[in-house]
């Protein structure tokens, strides 16, 4: 006979599938305001599937989007969607703790394991600490970057429509999440083209998306530099990786769009060199863009592909497979090649369990991509990297798009829904809330061995 206690033990939800349901959630409620007619600037009602893929694009902190933001929304719309960036990027569990802190209601330790899950943390000591210190980060430097956007646009748009602009475009790039509203300034889904060169946009944009990709823990590392003069082995490889790829990607782009008539190639030497960095800023998850992505070169877009893919790092608001998960794989190539066991990083050895995790969630992410890029390029009519592309976009919750997204099928729309879903929660979290409950192995095979190479 099963107790009672067992049935209820066993129906139990786990962290991650309380995360999963969580965000269905919050994209459920979404879709039902957005679909509402004062939810749009016509006063109409949106379409659910048009409503339903904003509120994954939002909830996913993703930006791509089938309507244009700035022109499709009413101010109302506008509100749902930079409250659902919000609450996607620190996570819902993030803000229901700011809830209860203001409520001064004890965190359970149930709620602590999903916020371990949710930070994607090794341990919960401390997570309760780690939290309040992501909230009061975030709000800083949110207001921070909203305060300069906002002086910057108040010359250009005017001061009420130049705050409004500035907070939302704040939150939106600092939560990696792309939404932009200049296309009801300079036309429809043209993002920050018209500030290609402009030096302050440029500097307190990237700023707020590297911050935001960089993960809470690097930032509560480099706050406390001072008093602990010293940073965890974490901090170290995710700014070392983060920095390398910034500085390689800009001088990528720098090379193969110098002369392009149709990127960098009108824009003077500063223009340049900015937007070269924005670029290369921007595949981090962020999805702003500040030239015409589908106006790149093929080799541009395919290095953006990659780019776009490794993503931000853990404990951030971005997404891919993350900046720790590239080095540690690279670390294992290099160590394989030199013929050592151990993979070193900073004079530190790794674990075994932390290399299978690296290649288990790449290799999760590459077939998820690639099965999504295969059944995408059998129902949308266009070429295979433009799909690739859109496809790695989504599941890197970057945003950032060469075109194909508003004339996506409806199977197509649905397929690049889930994709942004399953890049958010992340693929492993998704495996380990969809798959069996793990069991403690009684015995182990013996070892074989097999050639390889």
């Amino acid at each position: 006979m099963i107790s009672t206690a067992q049935k209820h033990k066993k129906f139990e939800l786990t962290p991650p599938q309380i995360l999963v349901l969580g965000f269905a959630a919050i994209i459920l409620l979404g879709t039902i305001l957005l679909t509402l007619p004062f939810s749009s600037a016509d006063g109409l009602p949106t379409p659910v599937l048009d409503a339903l893929f904003t509120a994954t694009s939002a909830a996913c902190v993703t930006g791509l989007v089938v309507v244009d933001t700035g022109l499709h929304w009413s101010l109302f719309g506008k509100i749902v969607i930079i409250i659902m960036i919000q609450v996607g990027g620190l996570g819902f569990m993030t803000m229901s703790t700011l809830f209860a802190f203001v409520l001064k209601k004890r965190i359970s330790l149930k709620e602590r394991l999903i916020l371990q899950e949710a930070m994607n943390q090794g341990s919960m000591e401390g997570i309760v600490r780690l939290i309040r210190k992501v909230l009061v980060y975030s709000l800083t430097i949110e207001l921070a970057g909203a305060i300069l956007f906002a002086i910057r646009w108040s010359f250009d748009l005017g001061v009420a429509r130049g705050i409004g602009y500035g907070f939302f475009h704040a939150i939106s790039f600092f939560n990696n999440a792309g939404f932009d509203l200049f296309g009801a300034v300079s036309g429809p889904f043209t993002g920050l083209t018209s500030y290609a060169d402009d030096a302050l946009v440029n500097v307190v944009s990237m700023a707020l998306i590297v911050l935001g990709g960089l993960g809470f823990v690097v930032l509560s590392d480099l706050l406390e530099f001072k008093q602990k003069r010293r940073l965890s082995l974490h901090s170290k490889v995710v700014l070392s990786a983060s920095g390398l790829l910034i500085v390689l990607g800009a001088i990528v782009i720098f090379a193969f769009e110098y002369s392009n008539t149709r990127t960098l190639g009108p824009l003077g030497w500063d223009g340049k060199v900015l937007a070269s960095f924005f670029q290369s800023v921007s595949p981090r998850t962020a999805g702003a863009n500040s030239v015409d992505m589908a106006g790149l070169r093929q080799a541009s877009q395919l290095f953006i592909i990659i780019l776009m893919f490794i993503g931000a790092s853990p404990g951030s608001t971005g997404g891919g497979v993350k900046t720790t998960t590239f080095t540690v794989l690279v670390g294992a190539m290099i160590a394989m090649i030199r013929g050592k066991e151990d993979i070193v990083l900073f004079r530190s050895r790794l674990g075994k369990d932390r290399i299978l995790k690296a290649i288990t969630l790449t290799m999760l992410a590459l077939f998820l991509v690639m099965i999504v890029t295969m059944l995408l390029s059998t129902t949308e009519d266009h070429s295979f990297l433009m799909i690739l592309f859109e496809v790695t976009s989504a599941f890197g919750t970057v945003g950032l798009s060469m075109g194909l997204t508003p004339d996506l099928s409806t199977f197509g729309k649905v397929m690049i829904a889930l994709t942004m879903f399953a890049g958010r929660l992340g693929p492993l979290t998704l495996a380990y809330a969809l798959g069996p409950k793990a069991e403690k192995e009684l015995y182990r095979y013996p070892e074989g061995k097999i050639t390889i190479g």
